[in-house]
């Protein structure tokens, strides 16, 4: 085996050569000669070899000794001596010496030095080492690490959230505005409702709307029928606030042209409220079977008087009004409701689909176009009513989605087409009323006052109930609802 293989050159950062594991060469030439035919003149070559090798070992240990011999006479709380520019110089023999984070460094450290970074390029921690609680060299340490404090504030979490509303007894609490609980609610205008739900006869389901469930029930004390709504309980302040405004206007709306109140409770997870039960269902489901003018004025009195009176004496605006927020009962009686979006103006545009039937009124389509939510007032309402009372003349939503190619035609036809007019059979003054709402430009609508004095609704005032037979229209439509249902629910089954 060639003699070359016994002897390799130093590692770098080793102090001696790695040796791998082989039979020791013999000293001497005869020794030499006896463990392998070497001519003398290659053993000579490799003596020199190994000598060399030996030589540039011991001259890097001596440096490496040298180094750390300096490492270890300097302490910590040596300060580093000063570059001419002021700055802290780091010196390392055989290194060179380089200011910290300035300029390159020199020697076998200008190969291998990083980034430069001192403190101060640190944003938000000013450049001072006494910032970080350290001296030149050493860390402070005057006592025991501190204990890290609690997190402050709200970290956001559906599970904060929830405590902050519901207490540990189970009660639901809207910042003392109201409280509900097993057994009822209680308002901070000192008004209490005793109710719970062993109290009640569930009974059939009377529809959907956008925040639950609402159904028919028993009130057993009482015998009394109601209509509960139950809203499950969801972590949103959309959602919250809606509970709390309708709760609020409730409790507090008393007046015949507005749905009673009977009070509300919290189990489960639910929010159940419970109002008085129109028997005839919403004016949407009773509108087509026709409708003559003295009812639509009797129906459109009632509307009037009831957004006068959230205005004049709760001071809001109801936000969502339309034919399935009006509500009948079998004796002619029409009462508004759905109060959820009152206090709150929601992005509706954002939520209109193909086949949505918007009431928006025009400001209000066009303020959402463009991200402004505060271009709606009392006329818009107004507006809405306007449109509302034509949809029950007609028996049909005046901007019928069928008719357009999608739902930005249809808007665009509310924004800059001419509004819509009751059919042919009424008289002047119903017209000119529902004009006098339906006036593109807000400022130019009348106002809830201005309504009631208009010659439409006088009339309408100087009638008796002898003369406007609301229950027999009512009866009349639940007839034709019937019909109706009975008609769809035959054609369906043809169609299987």
């Amino acid at each position: 085996m060639d003699a070359r293989m016994h002897q390799q050159r130093p590692i770098a950062g080793f102090s001696s050569p790695v040796v791998p594991r082989a039979r020791p060469l013999v000293n001497g030439a005869a020794g030499a000669a006896a463990a392998s035919r070497i001519p003398p003149s290659l053993q000579a070559k490799m003596a020199a070899l190994a000598n060399k090798s030996q030589q540039a070992t011991t001259s890097n240990n001596q440096a490496m000794d040298a180094t750390v011999h300096a490492l270890m006479r300097a302490t910590l709380a040596d300060k580093p001596p000063l570059h001419p520019n002021g700055t802290p110089a780091l010196s390392t023999p055989g290194l060179g010496t380089s200011p910290v984070g300035r300029g390159p460094p020199s020697g076998i450290g200008a190969r291998r030095a990083k980034p430069g970074m001192k403190l101060s390029d640190m944003s938000g921690f000013g450049g001072a080492a006494e910032t970080f609680g350290l001296r030149a060299g050493r860390p402070a340490s005057p006592g025991p690490p501190a204990r890290r404090a609690p997190p402050q504030g709200n970290l956001g979490t559906p599970f904060s959230s929830f405590s902050k509303i519901v207490d540990p007894s189970g009660a639901l609490n809207f910042n003392g505005k109201a409280i509900l609980h097993a057994k009822g609610v209680d308002f901070s205008s000192g008004a209490s409702f005793s109710i719970s739900m062993n109290q009640f006869e569930l009974e059939d389901e009377l529809g959907k709307g956008n925040y639950g469930t609402v159904r028919k029930v028993l009130h057993k004390p009482t015998k009394v029928a109601m209509a509960m709504k139950e809203i499950r309980l969801e972590l949103e302040d959309q959602k919250l606030n809606a509970i709390l405004m309708e709760l609020d206007i409730l409790h507090r709306a008393v007046a015949p042209e507005i749905v009673e109140f009977y009070g509300a409770f919290f189990v489960e997870g639910c929010v159940y409220y419970c109002m008085e039960y129109m028997d005839a269902g919403s004016l949407d489901k009773l509108q087509g079977a026709g409708i003559q003018e003295p009812v639509l004025a009797r129906i459109s009195g009632a509307m009037v008087r009831g957004l006068k009176f959230l205005k004049d004496k709760l001071q809001i605006m109801h936000r969502d009004v339309k034919p399935t927020n009006v509500l009948v009962n079998r004796q002619g009686i029409i009462k508004l409701c759905d109060f959820g979006v009152s206090g709150q103006l929601e992005k509706s545009l954002a939520k209109t689909n193909i086949g949505c039937q918007s009431y928006m009124a025009p400001e209000r389509i066009q303020g959402e176009s463009v991200n402004n939510l505060g271009t709606y007032s009392v006329s818009s309402d107004v507006w809405s009513l306007g449109l509302s009372i034509i949809e029950a003349a007609m028996g049909k939503y005046p901007y019928p989605p069928e008719t357009y190619a999608n739902v930005f035609a249809q808007l665009t036809a509310i924004v800059q087409g001419d509004p819509p007019t009751l059919p042919d059979g009424f008289s002047d003054e119903a017209c000119d009323f529902v004009a006098r709402c339906l006036m593109k430009e807000p400022t130019r609508r009348a106002t809830y006052s201005e309504l009631l004095e208009h010659p439409f609704l006088i009339a309408d005032s100087k009638r008796t109930d002898d003369e406007v037979d609301m229950r027999g229209w009512v009866e009349m439509a639940i007839e034709w609802r019937e019909k109706e249902r009975i008609k769809a629910a035959v054609t369906a089954e043809l169609e299987l």
